[in-house]
């Protein structure tokens, strides 16, 4: 039965001849028999629509900025690219009390180190090394220190090596732990031991939760960062008039939307991140969930834009030859903003720097960070990097035992549950025309331009279907993206759908129509139930026929295919939920075409969602069965651990409504609701 606040059970939840036996891929092959191949006829597909879709919106971001012809054009771009930047990132809380204390020091020859413990948010510390020069006449230049994705957070030797290094040039350095590295692990057992990976498996798995609250994880982590800038203001060690950002990789994410975040900060050096994001999609390189800030593509934002919203503020674009993130994108973010800071009058004040190696903050690129940061501040005259000495990751801690978790802090999954509560308080249940208009505005459906056409594929043979003839049809629901769709029957049928029957029993499939068809007892017992009515199967896009065959071999890994395109769709405000259930609509249509005016609709899983949202919206269906159906997503938010994937999330969703009050609306379709999955359930299967 359905476990959800306010929701009543629908009646007949146990149907015996519904029973599902089995999981995607089992097949129920007779002895001796042979498994058909999987079918992937369109392996392609989605990538190929992605890349069409991030060109069209580089094209329309970049046509503002080459049109720029005055300094007058050039400081209104800057002012309006600040306030894009900021719709993306959304309101940041308010500054609380740091409650910041020192709770070691280290001497060494040239500076101390001493450990930090500042509160972010109430609760909530962050862990931080502070190099403060010795023998120096105060007050110096202060930068803040971004580390990219390791393990050991602020402790690791690239992220130590140019910290010391600025501090034995004279800059008073902090640099800190980001969530889920070095001391600031999020997800811990008894132990303080890691329980669901570092560094960027908790990025992702915190990450990707937030969004169904509204949150962006990208948004928390540059909180971090500015209230790090508020301690490190707040010490009469630094002069207020030079402060800057570093950052490599991760910390290179961070230092560019910092540019276009952070006032404060009067000159920057982000390094091994900013190209485009057109190269990022076309080369399959899959990027944490903070560097895919949610509605950026829609917005026309792109990487260079952050470093726009700087201008004319100093700013070093460090790079190497041979780093993943593409050079050519670098080069090309470089040109554009070089012509800005021309418009501004302050062409000297962005430089380039390629190093000849791998990605990462290596000697040459710190040293030319070192160079830029002289130049500006004048407060050293070093051209190269100065002797070092790496401590272990023990003499760097802040807390006792290496772990925030030690002290009990709030972790990001508190404040998305504590969100969630909260926003599950504040909803009322909507009435069906508004409930309606919510969903359709989350799902930003696109308007169907034309009736869909479809192809009419060849058959094939012995994939040992419930029935013993399969029709497949491709059906075009958007320009270049196809719903695969089976036609069960007992005859051979090579042509279109046969006309006469008024109503159809369509099914969406989990992971695949093929597979579910032939392994699961599901779709067969739905047809025992309807045995004259014409029955068809469906592949929305991504799925079965379609699966990626990019960003690696596992799809539904953590940085597989699967959240590939669901990450970008956030930016194009085009989630991908929305996009299948636009899939599920056009194929209703499709059906409708066809002389099918009445259709039950049955899906089971992740295609549960799309199909529930089309019964919600189309007049068409008549009847709903569900099984595995998200319970809420809620219960997602408000869960620690959980197993739904990004593509079957709605960012803000839990703002407007959550899913029992779509399923409250379906009972009016005679909705069934078998076996429903919670929080835990719903990863691939």
């Amino acid at each position: 039965m359905l476990q959800t606040a306010g929701l009543a059970a629908p009646a007949a939840l146990s149907v015996p001849s519904l029973a599902w036996a089995g999981r995607p891929g089992q097949q129920e092959a007779s002895e001796g028999t042979t498994d058909p191949p999987p079918l992937r006829r369109l392996p392609r597909m989605v990538h190929d629509h992605f890349v069409s879709l991030v060109r069209e919106a580089e094209a329309a971001g970049h046509a503002r900025p080459a049109s720029l012809a005055t300094r007058a054009d050039a400081e209104r771009y800057v002012r309006d690219t600040r306030q894009r930047i900021r719709e993306c990132f959304g309101p940041f809380p308010e500054r609380t009390p740091l409650n910041a204390r020192v709770t070691g020091t280290v001497e060494r020859d040239a500076y101390r180190i001493e450990k930090v413990i500042f509160e972010s948010r109430p609760g909530f510390p962050v862990t931080a090394n502070l190099y403060v020069p010795r023998g120096r006449r105060f007050p110096l230049p202060g930068v803040v220190g971004t580390c990219g994705h390791s393990v050991e957070g602020k402790a690791a030797e690239a992220y130590q090596s140019f910290a010391q290094g600025l501090a034995r040039q004279g800059y008073v350095t902090l640099i800190f732990d980001p969530i889920g590295q070095g001391e600031r692990l999020q997800y811990v057992d008894e132990q303080l031991r890691p329980r669901r990976g570092t560094g960027t498996s908790e990025h992702l798995y915190a990450g990707n939760q937030q969004f169904v609250v509204g949150e962006f994880l990208g948004t928390w982590r540059a909180w971090d960062a500015m209230r790090a800038l508020d301690y490190l203001l707040g010490r009469p060690e630094v002069d207020r008039r030079h402060v800057g950002v570093t950052g490599n990789s991760g910390g290179g994410t961070m230092t560019t939307w910092l540019c276009g975040l952070e006032d404060r900060f009067t000159m920057a050096a982000p390094g091994c991140f900013v190209t485009t994001f057109r190269r990022n999609m076309e080369n399959e390189l899959p990027a944490d969930t903070e560097q895919c800030p949610p509605r950026a593509l829609a917005l026309g934002l792109d990487h260079a834009d952050f470093i726009a919203a700087f201008a004319p503020r100093p700013v070093i674009l460090l790079g190497k030859e041979r780093d993943f993130f593409d050079i050519r994108g670098l080069e090309e973010a470089y040109a554009r903003l070089k012509r800005l800071y021309r418009l501004l009058g302050a062409e000297s004040q962005i430089e380039l720097f390629v190093g000849p190696t791998e990605h990462g903050f290596t000697r040459e690129n710190r040293e030319a960070m070192y160079r830029w940061f002289n130049r500006v501040t004048g407060v050293s005259d070093a051209t190269a990097e100065p002797g070092l000495t790496i401590e272990k990751e023990e003499t760097l801690w802040c807390t006792p035992r290496g772990q925030v978790g030690g002290l009990r802090p709030r972790t990001v999954f508190d404040f998305t549950r504590e969100r969630a509560e909260d926003l599950r308080k504040q909803r009322r249940a909507p009435e069906s025309g508004t409930l309606k208009s919510l969903v359709r505005e989350a799902l930003r459906l696109p308007v169907a331009e034309r009736p869909p056409e479809y192809r009419i594929w060849r058959p094939s043979l012995s994939r040992r279907y419930p029935k013993p003839h399969a029709a497949t049809y491709a059906v075009e629901t958007e320009r270049g993206i196809f719903a695969v769709v089976y036609r069960l029957g007992d005859e051979p049928q090579l042509s279109r759908p046969p006309r006469g029957a008024s109503r159809a029993l369509l099914y969406v499939s989990h992971r695949s129509a093929d597979a579910e068809l032939r392994g699961e007892r599901f779709v067969a017992g739905l047809m025992e139930a309807e045995p004259a009515t014409p029955v068809y199967a469906c592949d929305v896009r991504g799925v079965g026929e379609s699966l990626p065959i990019t960003c690696g071999d596992n799809p539904y890994s953590p940085y597989g295919a699967d959240y590939f395109y669901a990450v970008h769709g956030l930016m194009l405000d085009r989630p991908y939920v929305g996009q299948r259930t636009f899939d599920v609509l056009r194929v209703i249509e499709w059906l409708a075409s066809c002389g099918h005016e009445h259709v039950h609709l049955a899906a089971r899983g992740w295609g549960a969602l799309p199909a529930a949202f089309a019964a919600l919206l189309d007049d068409r269906v008549a009847q709903v069965t569900l099984l595995n159906a998200l319970t809420s997503y809620g219960e997602v938010a408000e869960s620690s651990e959980y197993g739904w994937p990004l593509s079957t999330f709605l960012p803000g969703v839990l703002k407007g409504f959550d899913l029992p009050d779509c399923y409250r609306a379906l009972e009016a379709k005679r909705l069934r609701l078998i076996e429903p999955w919670g929080a835990s359930a719903g990863g691939p299967r």
